[in-house]
């Protein structure tokens, strides 16, 4: 396909797959249970901190997040006690466990409290391109209040060459805003042109085979080589290819139709 022929085909790809009918079966759908900002920011930085594996796993995982903050996110987090933490059970999801939780509920109740919210603490500079030292400021935050070190692998680092698929994934669920409904939108403090694409081995795989991306490695690199690229079908939005992408390599098996 030529540029044109890309371009249309992906802006077809976003529409079919930017609808409300995503959210059923998407992690998404957690934190569109909450009206509330505080409640949906927060639940959805959990819910994307976990979303790996089996999609429906994550869902059952999700919803015992739910439950062990009492379905009410922010009051959680910020009134909890000891003894609420005590009921959190040894696994949440996979390597994740009570451990992990506690401190991220700890640390959430520390950023709320003394450091503004998460929106204020993941906010970009006007003169940044893109999210990388927003990402690696809210890890220093994150992590300042008595690190675990098992605890940090959870929150991954672009300095350390990561594609911080979940973290880019949940700036998108913060930041993207349009009328379709899936994103939030709820985030002024960073714009969607400085959004970096999520990337997975679906959307890496299908980009390489739409040669939109080189590099065989998931990581930081393609991820800004993805996004480069994909700001040439649209530089003020070019996340919202994320969907063409994910889309392509989840339900429709892309790739393998060009094997």
């Amino acid at each position: 396909m030529n540029f044109d022929e890309l371009k249309l085909f992906l802006d077809e790809k976003f529409e079919e797959y930017n609808h409300h009918r995503f959210i059923e079966t998407d992690p998404i759908q957690i934190p569109h249970q909450f009206t509330s900002k505080e409640d949906i920011e927060i639940i959805g930085f959990l819910i994307a901190t976990i979303a790996w594996g089996n999609r429906k796993s994550i869902l059952k995982s999700s919803e015992k997040v739910v439950n062990y903050l009492e379905g009410e996110p922010y009051n959680f987090i910020l009134n909890h006690t000891e003894n609420d933490l005590k009921k959190i059970e040894r696994c949440v999801h996979r390597t994740f466990n009570s451990e992990d939780l506690i401190y991220f509920i700890k640390s959430l109740q520390n950023i709320y409290k003394n450091r503004g919210g998460l929106e204020k603490i993941f906010s970009t500079h006007k003169d940044e391109s893109n999210t990388f030292y927003a990402i690696e400021r809210f890890r220093k935050v994150f992590f300042e209040i008595l690190p675990l070190q098992r605890t940090q692998k959870h929150v991954s680092s672009p300095l350390k060459n990561s594609s911080s698929k979940r973290i880019n994934m949940y700036l998108r669920w913060m930041v993207r805003k349009d009328n379709k409904g899936v994103d939030f939108g709820l985030w002024q403090s960073i714009s969607p042109s400085q959004l970096m694409c999520p990337l997975d081995i679906h959307s890496g795989n299908t980009a390489r085979t739409l040669k939109l991306l080189n590099r065989n490695q998931n990581d930081w690199k393609s991820v800004v080589e993805l996004t480069n690229n994909l700001k040439k079908f649209d530089k003020d939005d070019p996340v919202k290819y994320d969907y063409s992408l994910f889309g392509l390599g989840v339900f429709e098996n892309f790739v393998n139709k060009f094997k």
